[in-house]
């Protein structure tokens, strides 16, 4: 399974949003960004933690942090979810796996004592030329953006 670490450039995609637009790796040049895969739109982890990314997308964006969150969920799907939550950053549809596979977060994970195949929940941090900063594999919804900002400082002024 692939491992992506700090370092690395990330892989390229091209994946339909809630609306059907294509956005592009590329988009994001010249800015940093965030880019979390999550199991399941509308699901309560999954639900919380896109609400927590909105709640903090001001001192994301003061700090130039873009937002980009990715499921295997279809587009009707995630049209549904960022209307529901008036979510304020974009949902990739990723229906095929090949994005999660090729940044390692679909495989092999233990879900309550059974090893699963499913979407490992992972975060990674990309600077200004698409490189990866951080990277976070099978994190926890919860406190998840405490973390984050640990991490970034993105909430200090």
């Amino acid at each position: 399974m692939t491992h992506l670490e700090p370092g690395m450039p990330a892989p390229d995609f091209a994946l339909q949003d809630q609306d059907g637009r294509t956005v592009r790796l590329a988009d994001l040049a010249g800015r940093k960004a965030i880019v979390y895969f999550y199991p399941e739109a509308m699901t309560s982890a999954c639900r919380q933690q896109a609400c927590d990314f909105t709640e903090r997308m001001p001192d994301l964006s003061r700090h130039g942090y873009a937002v980009v969150g990715i499921s295997k969920d279809p587009v009707e799907k995630l049209a549904r979810a960022r209307d529901a939550d008036d979510l304020g950053f974009p949902l990739l549809s990723d229906a095929d796996l090949a994005v999660h596979e090729a940044w390692g977060t679909y495989g092999e994970k233990n879900s309550y004592g059974r090893i699963v195949m499913g979407v490992r929940r992972s975060t990674f941090v990309l600077d200004e030329q698409g490189v990866i900063t951080h990277a976070f594999y099978s994190t926890k919804a919860k406190g998840h953006l405490d973390m984050l900002d640990k991490r970034l400082g993105f909430s200090a002024a």
